[in-house]
């Protein structure tokens, strides 16, 4: 079964019947309709679109990235992941071409120099406090208990906080990760597109876990026991993951965020042992650029295939709160995908 395409196939065609034009800071322009929902079951495949091929490794370095802490694009340039190329080289020209126009590089050799010097890439490469800054060192500032300041600047590592809570009060209604940080966003490159997501478990009845541990092992549901279940430390929770997206390049970006999302929740899952159970995407401006339009039209014609599957190798979650995993990333080792079929893909430009 494969509704997420059809999905997606439905808000591209929304954007198009009821999209209002509007101006946007690239020039590009849009059209554009606001408050739009997604809902996928995990259950139902792994929710890459088959309605365009996508990059599935890029997809993997990026979301690594942003779980590395990690704000300079080296590491993705290195891993052939392009996604952010763009925004450093806009935010390198900009400065650039106020201070010394004539030794301004190509995008080919600024990203050349970026791979090979190590210097330059410090310098040019780091993006300001996004994403991996925001989910893994959110810094805040140490007050004594009569609330003046200390003089001493702490760092919050959501995703270690997540995880710890998840394990110790998975009911817990505050299992949230954001990354709009309203003090420091005038040092972002780009302020967060997907600015926070929020978790949820439930408890598995007997029969769920039953069905997860009878997928290996025979046995009659009437010879089940609860002991059984968790002798073979069978999931006892389901877990669902809510992000939200203030800005949607529909074409291009969503796609990946949808993966993203997905795999994010995959990983969380297997740190916690629980099961992926729903991914939800609530999005704000949801916008088609006027130069993706021939494009929407094109994937909106096409026939979804089956969703793949996902396999992960579990060496690789390992202490993820404590960014172990660093070491061991290989996406296409550690992440593989099953049967995933795809229409062509489908070219449209990017916009900065």
């Amino acid at each position: 079964m494969n509704n997420i395409d059809k999905q997606y196939q439905l808000l591209l065609q929304d954007i198009l019947d009821n999209g209002i034009v509007k101006q946007d800071r690239t020039g590009t322009g849009t059209i554009s309709v606001f408050g739009r929902q997604i809902r996928h079951k995990m259950s139902e495949g792994f929710p890459l679109l088959t309605t365009k091929k996508l990059h599935f490794k890029s997809i993997v370095v990026e979301l690594l990235w942003f779980l590395r802490g990690d704000t300079n694009i080296k590491y993705l340039v290195d891993n052939d992941c392009n996604i952010w190329n763009g925004d450093a080289y806009k935010n390198y020209h900009l400065l650039m071409i106020g201070n010394e126009p004539e030794k301004i590089l190509s995008l080919t050799d600024f990203i050349n120099k970026i791979k090979n010097d190590e210097k330059f890439a410090n310098h040019w490469g780091d993006l300001g406090p996004i994403y991996g800054k925001q989910w893994r060192s959110w810094e805040y500032r140490k007050n004594y208990p009569n609330g003046s300041y200390t003089g001493v600047r702490g760092e919050i590592d959501q995703i270690a906080t997540l995880i710890n809570d998840l394990k110790t009060n998975p009911d817990s209604r505050r299992l949230m990760v954001n990354a709009w940080n309203v003090g420091e966003l005038d040092q972002m490159v780009l302020p967060p597109c997907h600015y926070g997501f929020q978790i949820y478990t439930r408890e598995l009845n007997l029969e769920e876990r039953f069905n997860l541990h009878n997928q290996n092992e025979r046995i009659h549901f009437e010879e089940c026991t609860i002991s059984m279940l968790d002798m073979y430390n069978v999931p006892k929770r389901a877990i669902s993951l809510m992000w939200n997206q203030r800005s949607v390049d529909t074409f291009l970006g969503l796609p990946f965020n949808i993966a993203s999302y997905g795999l994010l929740l995959e990983i969380i899952a297997k740190e916690v042992n629980m099961i992926p159970d729903e991914l939800i995407g609530n999005l704000g401006d949801v916008h088609l650029y006027l130069n993706h339009i021939k494009q929407a039209k094109e994937q909106i014609s096409r026939e979804p295939f089956e969703l793949p599957k996902l396999k992960m190798n579990p060496i690789f979650l390992a202490n993820l709160e404590h960014k172990s995993f660093n070491e061991a990333i290989n996406g296409q080792v550690n992440f593989e995908l099953e049967n995933y079929q795809s229409h062509p893909a489908i070219k449209a430009p990017l916009s900065n």
